[in-house]
């Protein structure tokens, strides 16, 4: 085998160098196939040797078919991560990619963090540019993002499907379950620990990590969990029956001119998305792709859950910044959720104004700091920014280590459980606060929030 090339339980694979020192990349990993609309079947072989040093395909979406660069709506975004990157978009596109040490090998047991990306459940990939070679490897642990299925791909649900499989929705959740699973079957080939795995993700992503720590489902699968701008549970929140989508699905169906889930199912992926946002703006329903209740992956909604204590009983880190979507309810949220845990778990409230403009600590902000990928981006970071992204990437490898983000050299951070405060990280010295609710109302009020 090469200097980038190892064995797995699937077979050889071959990484490639990244833009960090003595760190090996591993991009595109295929962790399963999926039918439009069926449940993800792992990946546990393949012929040859896998060649992963190229990103796999993104997850159709609705940025697919038309031009970012002249959407003025939707420019904010895509200047700040996406603009001069090419992406492939496919129905095929269960792609997983891993950062690991170079000399990480079998046996050295690393804790791993598994990264799942935002974007409202309809966009996102786990490479655009704040997520392209995240500094922890460096740092001592594996790191790993994923793509999954979006919009009507991933979260269609029909009374037909549930025929089928004996439940239907939340396709995308049963990729991001499916890629954990994988990593826990091959992890120790790259020289991982799977029972020490962390799972991240903000926004939609952040939404997705709170479910699985409410779902049976992943019960075990890791041991800590971190949620930026979506940890919490609240009723606005929530997820709803499967059986209340069903009349919106239909119209879909019926907007594709299609009669049965055989036709609907031949639908071109452009035609499909064009129905699906046709009829959202019809039945005024914007939150159509979104995880449901369907009796396997969620039981309840979250606060039936959380109110029931069944959700996972393990460490967290939860945040959201000073700018963020609904400033007011992630916030609350985080706390509400932190406090009321039985082990030690850490809020953080960030408040970085980003220079190069004025929006202030916009939803998704800190994901720079967080991946430390600053050279990424064209803003014209100063030190100050590079001494924040190098303390919040050392509090999350720290986390991710041990379930406690403090350590030597870093100012402390106390628990939920010790203060019930939040870490302020960004602007002046991290101190620990309560954040100050009427000026949280004030800013989601007064403030138009820049969010995908």
């Amino acid at each position: 085998m090469g200097k980038y090339a190892i064995n797995t339980p699937c077979g050889e694979i071959r990484g490639a160098d990244c833009r960090l020192d003595g760190v090996i990349a591993f991009k595109g990993i295929r962790y399963a196939t999926a039918g439009r609309w069926e449940y993800p079947k792992q990946v546990t072989a393949w012929d040859g040797v896998y060649d992963a040093t190229k990103y796999g395909n993104c997850c159709y979406q609705p940025r697919t078919f038309y031009d970012e660069e002249y959407n003025k709506k939707k420019y904010f975004y895509y200047k700040e991560f996406r603009k001069g990157e090419t992406y492939t978009y496919s129905e095929d596109c269960l792609f997983l990619n891993i950062w690991k040490p170079e000399n990480a090998k079998e046996g050295d047991k690393l804790p791993i963090l598994f990264y799942i990306h935002g974007g409202g459940y309809t966009g996102g990939c786990g490479h655009e540019k704040h997520f392209d070679d995240p500094v922890w490897a460096q740092k001592g642990i594996i790191g790993v993002t994923i793509n999954y299925r979006l919009g009507p791909l991933g979260f269609a649900v029909l009374p037909e499907l549930k025929d089928e499989a004996g439940h239907t929705g939340n396709y995308g959740l049963y990729d991001q379950l499916c890629a954990l699973k994988w990593i826990r079957d091959n992890i120790s080939a790259f020289g991982g620990d799977p029972d020490a795995i962390t799972i991240m993700g903000q926004s939609a992503g952040g939404m997705s990590v709170q479910n699985h720590c409410l779902s049976p489902l992943s019960e075990g699968l890791f041991r800590s969990a971190v949620m930026s701008s979506g940890g919490g549970v609240h009723k606005i929140l929530s997820a709803a029956p499967a059986e209340q989508m069903y009349d919106f699905w239909r119209a879909v169906m019926n907007n594709c001119g299609t009669k049965n889930l055989e036709e609907f199912r031949t639908v071109e992926p452009e035609a499909l998305f064009k129905a699906w946002q046709v009829t959202q703006k019809e039945l005024k329903k914007p939150m159509s792709c979104f995880p449901c209740i369907d009796g396997e992956m969620l039981t309840a909604t979250g606060c039936e859950i959380f109110e029931s204590k069944k959700h996972h009983k393990i460490n967290y880190m939860v945040g959201s910044t000073s700018h963020d979507m609904m400033t007011l309810f992630m916030s609350g949220m985080a706390h509400n959720w932190c406090d009321n845990q039985e082990k030690k778990s850490y809020i953080w409230h960030f408040d970085r104004v980003l220079p190069g403009e004025t929006n202030g600590a916009w939803h998704s902000s800190d994901l720079w700091y967080w991946f430390d990928t600053l050279d990424n981006g064209w803003r014209p970071w100063e030190n100050q920014d590079r001494k924040i992204a190098s303390l919040m990437s050392d509090y999350l490898v720290n986390f991710v280590k041990s379930g406690d983000p403090n350590g030597e050299g870093l100012p402390n951070w106390n628990s939920a459980q010790e203060s019930k405060k939040a870490l302020f990280i960004g602007e002046g010295e991290p101190k620990m606060a309560k954040p100050n609710k009427a000026k949280l109302l004030w800013t989601m009020l007064t403030t138009k929030s820049v969010g995908e």
